[in-house]
């Protein structure tokens, strides 16, 4: 596997900026500014609404060579200067020791950086190749022995707090596909217990878009490294619902908006999960209930307003 800097459109992109006329250059550069305070106000609002990091605490931000983790990483230094707490970060790579991996790329942009940051050197790549059969999906068994090395990692160094960079559509992604495969209503939580129980796991873009992602990208030149190990699988479900949702986002604007929305607007009284909701022992109140039951009202829907959508509240920076 040969080593990407830029992927082929980020590098045409930043070719093109240099070129634009005075004009068309500080459109773009007033564009990237626009964006940069977008992402920075998403992320600190996500840390606040969900409590991600606290006074003292060491975060362990988990950077695999992707346009994801390499934002999440720069956008959380950037916070780190203005935040009204004292937290530290700390970079950490896992190096599964696939053929051809540049392992000289992170350590050299995480230098520059003048971020800590710690390279954990695992084989996992002869582990998976050797378990599971030719033309099997390797995400899952790789996933699980990466998730249980990261984990064990955070406790040596110390850290409090382990940062993943899923964005909002991996969050969506997820909830479709424990619907369509799993038959659960299950999503990707913001924060969590670790499975270990002894690690604090969040998710600091919960809130992003990954088409801002790919834009800061763009903006920022990451080193980006492709990962052939689980890219070179086309087919896989998660490939299929992630396309599934971008088309619905080109054909109706605001969907998406509204679909994560209403992942923290949940009912369970109209929901079927006896575990959730006492269904056997409802009895009558003589209490008028706004919420009771208006299944059979002809309900009216409006076009989405993502600014006014529940949950989409902005806080200030100044509180960061």
């Amino acid at each position: 596997m040969s080593a990407v800097w830029i992927e082929d459109e980020q590098a045409q992109a930043a070719e093109d900026a240099k070129f634009a006329p005075p004009g068309a250059r500080l459109k773009i550069e007033r564009e990237d500014h626009k964006l940069e305070k977008r992402l920075c106000r998403e992320v600190g609002r996500a840390i606040v609404d969900f409590n991600m990091i606290e006074e003292g605490d060491k975060v362990m931000v988990c950077v695999s060579g992707g346009k994801d983790s390499y934002a999440m990483l720069d956008i959380l230094l950037k916070l780190q200067k203005r935040a009204p707490i004292n937290f530290e970060l700390v970079a950490v790579n896992l190096d599964q020791k696939q053929p051809g991996f540049p392992e000289h790329i992170l350590p050299e942009y995480l230098g520059k950086l003048g971020v800590p940051f710690h390279i954990e050197n695992q084989d996992t790549y002869s582990i998976v190749k050797r378990v599971i059969p030719e033309g099997k999906t390797l995400c899952s068994l790789c996933s699980r022995l990466r998730r249980g090395i990261l984990y064990r990692v955070a406790g040596e160094l110390g850290c409090t707090k382990v940062a993943l960079g899923h964005h909002r559509d991996d969050m969506l992604q997820t909830f479709f596909l424990n619907m369509f495969f799993a038959a659960k209503l299950k999503g990707m939580p913001p924060k969590l217990v670790s499975d270990d129980g002894k690690n604090i796991v969040i998710r600091p873009m919960a809130y992003v878009t990954e088409k801002d992602l790919t834009r800061w990208a763009q903006v920022r030149e990451f080193p980006i490294i492709p990962c052939t190990l689980c890219g070179s699988q086309e087919n896989l479900q998660r490939k299929q619902v992630g396309n599934m949702l971008r088309e619905w986002d080109k054909k109706f604007p605001g969907r998406l908006e509204n679909m994560f929305a209403s992942l923290q607007n949940i009912v369970p009284s109209h929901l079927m999960d006896n575990k959730r909701h006492d269904f056997k022992n409802i009895r009558t109140t003589g209490v008028a209930d706004a919420d009771g039951d208006k299944a059979f009202d002809a309900e009216e829907f409006n076009e989405p307003f993502p600014s006014t959508l529940p949950g989409t509240a902005v806080i200030s920076l100044q509180s960061l």
